[in-house]
């Protein structure tokens, strides 16, 4: 959830500098310094559980058919993957819906209906159905992993622009945390390659837009939780 202040300078950002966070090549640049903190994932590694965060699902409401995934739907995917690859036994999905934004079952719920059908078993799951930031996220976490006698240690799922602040949080909670970061917006293969992709990234573009406004968001944010001591 933003807070006013982030609100404000987000607004800003969008009214005074339109031009400069629209750009492609500015959005990717930071984009890639959130990115670049955490590598993906060993192959090798292995944990007790694996915790995915919620902020990647819409609800079902109608005329939606079913669950729908964000841009960031690629954390149930990916948590999917790394159990089905025997990375860990079990899978704690983290997440509740915020009611102004239309409310309807949790995230962790929706997550599990996902991850089932990508051939997860109930079994194997633990959902957080409360949790309404990244802050909450972790705190509820840590209650289970203390209810449910799991050690660690933990692979963490997120947006890897995500990664840093949550990595931040669950360290400091004591949490023994791997980033298994997913949702890489910037490759290390130019997308946007040849003449036309070149001068299409010097024009203002919605997604460019997205992705600097995501960033400051992340920036604000860690700052926040460092100023209030829970990062």
């Amino acid at each position: 959830m933003e807070t006013t202040q982030s609100c404000g300078c987000l607004r800003w950002l969008r009214v005074r500098s339109p031009f400069f966070s629209a750009n492609a090549w500015v959005a990717d640049g930071l984009i890639q310094s959130l990115e670049s903190q955490y590598p993906p994932l060993a192959t090798h590694q292995r944990a007790d559980a694996i915790i995915v965060l919620g902020g990647c699902t819409r609800s079902a409401h109608s005329p939606r058919p079913w669950i729908e995934v964000s841009e960031e739907g690629d954390r149930v995917l990916y948590a999917a993957k790394l159990y089905r690859e025997g990375k860990a036994a079990q899978v704690i999905l983290s997440g509740g819906r915020i009611a102004w934004r239309g409310g309807g079952q949790s995230e962790a719920q929706d997550m599990a209906i996902l991850i089932t059908t990508m051939g997860v078993p109930e079994s194997a799951l633990i959902l957080e159905p409360d949790s309404q930031t990244t802050y909450e996220n972790a705190r509820q976490v840590h209650q289970i992993l203390i209810q449910k006698a799991i050690k660690g240690p933990l692979l963490l799922v997120t947006s890897a622009r995500h990664m840093p602040r949550s990595m931040a949080i669950f360290k400091k909670m004591g949490m023994p945390v791997i980033a298994a970061p997913t949702d890489f917006r910037v490759t290390d293969i130019n997308e946007n390659a040849g003449f036309l992709g070149f001068i299409l990234s010097l024009l203002p573009e919605v997604d460019a837009l997205q992705n600097t406004t995501d960033v400051f968001k992340e920036w604000i944010g860690l700052v926040t939780y460092q100023l209030r001591g829970w990062a």
